[in-house]
């Protein structure tokens, strides 16, 4: 049996991730979705960090890490690199207030349909923009 490269498992993980946000949005929870949409990116970004051979940093917004190696990316790859860090970035800044909650807000409260509608199709974008780019080798 092969073993997994940790680029491929990333991948798969996210998908798996993918298929339980999907479950969390036909339950309403809405905070949850935007929480594991946040993992979701995460997983897909290193994954594609790890396969241009780039450290992967023990952090989770990597906008930062995509823009400082775009000259790395085959050219499909760069024309989403603005839409890839804005991801990155927005869902980690959500990605706490989803899971605690703080003082004064309650996630299940705070979120709304809204807000996991476009993090479940913005991850699903990622994940799927991810998979076509390391196809494409």
């Amino acid at each position: 049996m092969k073993k997994r490269s940790l680029t491929e498992d990333y991948l798969l993980r996210s998908q798996h991730r993918l298929a339980a946000i999907e479950l969390l949005y036909k339950r309403k929870s809405w905070a949850d979705v935007v929480c594991e949409a946040q993992k979701v990116v995460e997983l897909a970004l290193k994954a594609l960090l790890k396969h241009f051979n780039i450290e992967i940093p023990w952090i989770h917004d990597v906008s930062q890490i995509l823009k400082d190696n775009e000259h790395l990316f085959s050219s499909p790859l760069k024309k989403y690199v603005t839409k890839l860090s804005q991801i990155s970035r927005y869902m980690r800044r959500d990605l706490e207030l989803s899971f605690y909650g703080s003082e004064d807000l309650t996630p299940s409260e705070f979120y709304k349909e809204s807000d996991a509608k476009k993090a479940k199709e913005d991850a699903t974008w990622l994940v799927q923009t991810v998979l076509a780019t390391l196809a494409h080798k």
